[in-house]
C-alpha cells in the first residue's frame, strides 16, 4: 500500500494520566507511516483534567482534534462518535488508557501492505492485568465466541486497523461495550477479510477501569441477550443489508 491516509482515534473518559503519551505516541508513529494523518480524541465528559490537557494538545498539534460529548455516552457511544468523525481511508482506534502501545500501530500496516485485508485486529500476547480480570477476560472472550460464532481470536483486544469503505455496510448502534461484538459479528458476517497480529498489554497504570463492576456486568448481560437475539436469532443486520442491495438493483434497472 502506497503512503495511505490514517485516522487514529482514542476513546478516553477520565485518562488524564494516559491521554497525553497516547497522543503523542500516535502522532510520532504516523509520521513514519503516512504524510496524510489526524489524530482525533472523543472524550466522553471526562470528569477529570482529560479536557483541559486535549485543549493544549490540539492548540499545539495542527493534526489532533477534539470531540467532546456533553454527557457520557458510554464506550459504544464514544467509538461511534469517533468513527463518525474519522475522515481518512484508514482507521485505527484503541482505548485512551495506555494498556496498548500506539507504536504497535506498525505492527498492523505491515499486514496491509502484505495482504488485500480489510481490517486488522490485534490479539493480545498475554493479559497484563490482576487475575480475576483475566479469568472474567478469559470467559468473556469464550462466551462471545462461541454464542455469536466469531472467528474472531479476541474479541476483546481493542486495538484495530480498519478500512472506512467497511462502515457503507456496517452501521452501530450499541452504546455499551458489547459494541465490539456487535461490530465484528457484522464484520464478520458481511465476509470482510481480517488478519490478526499478536500485540503487547500493559498494566493499567491510571485510572480505573469501566467494566469491572458487578452492576456493568448484569448490563453487560442485558446488552449481550438483546444483541443475540438483534444478530443472531433474528439477523436484522443481514435482512438490511439485503434490502438496500434490491433497492439499489432497482434503481439501476430502472434507470
Amino acid at each position: 500500500m502506497n503512503r495511505p491516509s490514517i485516522s487514529v482515534f482514542f476513546p478516553a473518559y477520565n485518562d488524564a494520566g494516559t491521554i497525553p503519551s497516547m497522543v503523542l505516541g500516535a502522532i510520532i508513529t504516523l509520521r513514519e507511516l503516512t504524510d496524510d494523518y489526524e489524530v482525533i480524541v472523543v472524550n466522553d465528559a471526562s470528569k477529570d483534567h482529560t479536557g483541559l490537557l486535549l485543549a493544549e494538545l490540539e492548540q499545539q498539534y495542527e493534526c489532533v482534534r477534539v470531540v467532546t460529548h456533553s454527557r457520557n455516552r458510554g464506550y459504544g457511544g464514544a467509538l461511534r462518535s469517533g468513527f463518525s468523525a474519522a475522515t481518512k481511508n484508514l482507521i485505527f482506534y484503541t482505548d485512551g488508557d495506555a494498556q496498548y502501545d500506539p507504536a504497535e500501530l506498525k505492527l498492523l500496516m505491515q499486514v496491509f501492505d502484505r495482504d488485500d485485508v480489510d481490517l486488522v485486529n490485534g490479539y493480545k500476547i498475554s493479559r497484563n492485568d490482576p487475575f480475576h480480570r483475566i479469568f472474567i477476560g478469559w470467559l468473556y472472550q469464550k462466551f462471545v465466541r462461541l454464542v455469536f460464532g466469531l472467528k474472531l481470536r479476541d474479541p476483546d483486544c481493542d486495538f484495530r486497523l480498519m478500512r472506512r469503505s467497511i462502515f457503507e455496510k456496517v452501521h452501530l448502534s450499541s452504546d455499551s461495550g458489547v459494541i465490539c461484538v456487535e461490530m465484528m459479528k457484522k464484520i464478520e458476517d458481511n465476509d470482510f477479510i481480517i488478519s490478526e497480529v499478536p500485540v503487547h498489554h500493559f498494566h493499567r497504570a491510571y485510572g480505573h477501569s469501566q467494566f469491572f463492576n458487578f452492576l456493568r456486568l448484569l448490563r453487560v448481560a442485558r446488552d449481550l441477550t438483546r444483541l443475540w437475539f438483534r444478530l443472531v436469532l433474528k439477523k436484522e443486520h443481514m435482512k438490511s443489508q439485503t434490502n438496500v442491495e434490491s433497492a439499489i438493483s432497482s434503481v439501476q434497472e430502472t434507470t
